[in-house]
């Protein structure tokens, strides 16, 4: 499990490095894999909240693809980072995202802008959250 999760990580870095960190396709096909692995489970691959265990877990997954809609079309990106990272905690997830531990968090950190300030974030976070931007409305 350990061995997996650092392949994927030097994979991440891998299509992270380079001059379009932060932004473009590979970020996105990036944020695609790690949340198809680790968050389509319970929220499902369109992000519905309609993943295979989600009929067997006590709280129902949030409608992911329809975080710009509640907020009357912005992707509140600041927020979707701190509850992927932790930050946040969600008592479904039983506070931080328990089950990916280090691997979220890295030691690498990026700064984005948000409409609420500068934040740090770990590229696979971030990578994630701009997947999700990318869904909205599906």
């Amino acid at each position: 499990m350990i061995a997996g999760l650092r392949l994927i990580g030097l994979v991440l870095l891998g299509t992270l490095a380079g001059p379009a960190l932060g932004t473009g396709d590979r970020e996105t096909e990036a944020g695609r894999t790690l949340y198809g692995r680790y968050c389509a489970t319970c929220h499902g691959m369109q992000g519905a909240g309609d993943g295979p265990t989600s009929e067997i877990i006590s709280i129902a997954p949030t409608d992911l693809a329809g975080l710009s809609a509640a907020q009357g079309g912005v992707f509140p990106l600041e927020r979707v980072v701190r509850r992927i990272d932790g930050r946040d905690a969600l008592i479904a997830h039983g506070s931080p995202m328990p089950i990916y531990g280090a691997f979220f968090e890295g030691e690498r950190r990026v700064e984005i802008e948000t409409p609420e300030g500068m934040l740090e974030v770990s590229p696979p976070v971030l990578a994630i959250a701009r997947y999700l931007e990318m869904i909205q409305g599906e």
